[in-house]
């Protein structure tokens, strides 16, 4: 059963940002709130929440990214012109002209995806997803607000759900890639997963019985012991490290050759950068002194 969606407030919004950029101007946030609010008043989510927590938690998303005020206004924004009664002319004239551009770019990506979806292989959708988007912001807003469509996919028909994951698998989460912007790639990864291969995403879950909070946690521990280790022998490195998430675990099953769930030993990743080849085989015999 769909798990109701957790009600956020503008002031949620402005607590997050105020804690990396405690100098930007919080009225506007609150102004473009208020805007995104009366416009989409009386429209609801399939969730049955009002639609206006949608542009709510896109907007927090890319907070969480720490993107500057303009993105994160126009996230509140980004549904107003393609879904309410109010025109560009109006943005432009409530908001700075830049906030006005982005959420042209949003509204003009969201009529090109719907338009071109069957007449556009993925790459090429991609590739006018990037070309059309004169602010890379403008995409980064796209995926922010698909990544909340992920997340409450729950509330869909089943067969919207797998069209909306197959998309998200073939479109957006290789437009997070190519962007470097990892959490939002695996987590769009995994959730497509989740809806179009069900009993597979529930036997890793089942197999996997850490959550990925804990393996990140474990990963961070494993990284501050090698970094004093290194440190102790003098060794200077830069040292990376990610917990696998299941889309990834659950590709390295299919092969090929296809595995069992036991011959998969990297659930963590951890990539060590050293400034010299002697420096490398010396790093990889702490790592070998540390664990077998």
């Amino acid at each position: 059963m769909a798990v109701r969606e957790e009600l956020k407030t503008d002031q949620d919004l402005v607590l997050l940002v105020r804690r990396y950029q405690p100098s930007a101007d919080l009225e506007l946030l609150h102004r473009a709130f208020e805007f995104a609010d009366r416009a989409h008043r009386g429209q609801f989510r399939e969730s049955g929440v009002p639609y206006i927590q949608h542009p709510l938690a896109v907007a927090m998303i890319l907070a969480e990214l720490e993107m500057d005020l303009p993105t994160v206004v126009a996230a509140l924004l980004h549904d107003v012109v393609e879904d309410t009664g109010v025109k560009l002319e109006d943005l432009r004239r409530h908001f700075d002209p830049e906030i006005a551009l982005l959420v042209d770019g949003v509204t003009k990506l969201s009529q090109l995806e719907s338009k071109s979806r069957v007449e556009q292989q993925a790459e090429n959708l991609r590739k006018m997803f990037l070309a059309m988007a004169q602010d890379i912001r403008v995409i980064l807003i796209k995926l922010a607000d698909r990544l909340h469509n992920m997340r409450t996919l729950a509330f869909r028909p089943r067969e919207k759900q797998k069209v909306t994951a197959q998309e998200t698998l073939d479109i957006f989460a290789p437009l997070a890639h190519r962007l470097g912007i990892s959490r939002i790639q695996w987590e769009l990864e995994d959730l497509a997963l989740r809806y179009l291969e069900p009993e597979a995403y529930r036997e890793l879950v089942d197999l996997i019985p850490q959550k990925r909070q804990e393996r990140e946690e474990y990963t961070k521990s494993f990284i501050d012991r090698l970094y004093k280790e290194l440190a102790r022998t003098g060794i200077k490195a830069d040292i990376q490290g990610r917990a696998k998430h299941f889309y990834s675990i659950y590709r390295k099953l299919q092969g090929p050759p296809p595995r069992d769930i036991s011959e998969i030993y990297d659930l963590i990743a951890i990539r060590v950068i050293v400034d010299t080849i002697k420096d490398c085989y010396a790093a990889l015999g702490v790592v070998h002194s540390l664990w077998r």
